[in-house]
């Protein structure tokens, strides 16, 4: 039987309805799910062994729960996740204002209402996506937001005296009653605040005005929160965290792997640019690469941290780039190139918080040099060390490269320019093509361009190269010479790529 054709509460009782807390519905509905071996955080990837653990062992003790994390670190997503674990429907009386259960009403409306129509009092059924509430925590929250407030249009218009509790205009907790009520970066709250909701959290009561209302309001918190935030906006005063169950630590992806898989899932790619610009895991590492050494960088304040969201926007911007080329070339299709990582910059500038050192360079070139310490990194990965190939002269895969720049000749790498010169470029530097038969033999013809201009960023890396930026590209120089004949803005540009390698 389709419990939402039940309209009436005495319908409802004949049924033999129960009422069950939000806890208690939480928790049965996760433990169906783990026997099933079913996932109720679909979509959470690198946690399976961390925090999803920790979040169920919540649930299963009925906890009031507050995720600690850097930002972007998908603790709101985890909380939005929750609602999986609810029941599809639950009945509530129909015209009460606190989603009251019928047979635990809660209200003084919905007292009269089943006073007045027994058990005719008509009842409504509320989907599981109407019983999530979600409040960004800002100082300028107040107790009337969040538990509620005399409201003297409501006593006019009722002809009610003050003295009413009819006259209440409750908050969002209370109109979140059985539902999953979050509070994101809880810090931010004043203390006075965090304060008032002590007894909401541990005794059930809220006053309003002088009103002393004992309302058992069922309700699941999640609180969620930034460490930074302690020391640098506010602090989560210490009774509220005691009343708080379980506290839950996030992390960042633990690995290349795992943060791509993130990336992926979580950009937004139109379908039209994914048939026209053709990807490479190459590419798709050197995103997560950059994010990587951003976290252990000494120009960005680890306390901050680097979302997640900088790989996602990265990623985007780099299809894009590629795309916006296709597309003044007049092409159909294109594939990533190494120097379309430049176009990410933007992506990276806004995502990056600043320590002194950092400020200095300013946020561009800060940029510039993640960038190259990924390509650094990787490079190792598909490419044997030039450093090492340096010392031996006979069996270096790389002097044919590195004499032909010596002769003078210069590589200039444009963004617009077409796939056919690309490679024509690509083609023309003697040992590039052969570096990358050696060391990858079953890369296909287009990869092995891509491989060609990595080999080019990869000895500019180990200076071996000069790389400069260009207007419009990169350009590639012998590294001795160009110390002799840079002008005084190549020497800026040179300084950017190279100083703090």
């Amino acid at each position: 039987m389709n419990p939402t054709s039940i309209t009436t509460l005495g319908e409802l009782k004949k049924i033999g309805y129960k009422s069950v807390s939000i806890k208690d519905e939480l928790r049965n509905n996760l433990i169906s799910a783990l026997k099933k071996n079913e996932n109720p955080f679909e979509g959470i990837l690198g946690y399976e062994e961390t925090v999803v653990p920790d979040i169920e062992t919540a649930i299963l003790s009925r906890h009031n729960i507050i995720l600690l994390g850097l930002r972007g670190q998908a603790k709101t997503k985890i909380a939005r996740l929750l609602i999986n674990l609810l029941d599809e429907y639950i009945p509530a009386i129909d015209g009460a204002e606190l989603n009251d259960d019928p047979l635990k009403p809660l209200s003084r409306t919905a007292k009269d209402l089943i006073e007045q129509h027994c058990d005719d009092t008509k009842i409504k059924w509320i989907h599981r996506s109407e019983r999530y509430t979600e409040k960004l925590a800002t100082p300028d929250v107040s107790v009337a937001d969040l538990i509620g407030d005399v409201d003297p249009i409501k006593a006019a218009t009722l002809k009610l005296p003050y003295s009413d509790e009819r006259v209440i205009h409750f908050g969002l907790i209370p109109r979140s009653h059985r539902s999953i009520f979050v509070i994101n970066e809880l810090p931010d709250l004043q203390a006075r605040i965090q304060v008032a909701l002590f007894n909401i959290l541990q005794e059930n009561d809220i006053q309003i005005r002088g009103f002393k209302i004992r309302l058992p309001l069922d309700i699941q918190f999640i609180f969620t929160a930034n460490p930074e935030d302690y020391t640098n906006r506010g602090s989560i005063v210490t009774p509220l965290k005691d009343r708080i169950g379980s506290q839950i630590l996030t992390h960042y992806p633990k690995t290349i792997e795992i943060s791509r898989e993130i990336t992926r899932q979580e950009a937004d790619i139109p379908e039209a640019q994914t048939q026209a610009v053709q990807s490479s895991d190459l590419l798709e590492n050197l995103i997560e690469h950059i994010a990587f050494e951003a976290r252990k960088s000494e120009y960005i304040d680890s306390k901050s941290g680097v979302s997640a969201r900088l790989t996602i926007s990265a990623f985007e911007n780099l299809v894009s780039t590629a795309e916006r080329r296709m597309i003044l070339n007049n092409e159909k299709e294109t594939q990533l190139r190494i120097s379309d990582i430049y176009g990410v910059i933007p992506s990276i500038t806004g995502k990056i918080e600043l320590v002194y050192e950092g400020e200095q360079e300013g946020p561009s070139k800060v940029a510039y040099i993640l960038i190259g310490k990924a390509l650094k990194s990787l490079f190792l990965s598909y490419f044997p060390s030039p450093e090492k190939q340096k010392k031996d002269h006979d069996a270096n895969p790389y002097q044919a490269i590195t004499n032909w720049f010596s002769k003078g000749n210069v590589v200039d790498l444009l963004n617009s320019v077409p796939d056919s010169e690309y490679e024509k470029t690509l083609k023309s530097i003697p040992g590039l093509k052969e570096v990358v038969k050696k060391y990858q033999p079953i890369s296909d013809e287009k990869t092995q361009f891509l491989l060609m201009e990595f080999v080019l960023h990869g000895l500019s890396e180990y200076s071996m190269l000069s790389k400069f930026k260009l207007e419009y590209g990169i350009q590639f120089k012998d590294m001795l010479s160009s110390m002799f004949t840079m002008s005084s803005d190549e020497e800026n540009d040179e300084l950017d790529q190279n100083f703090y390698k």
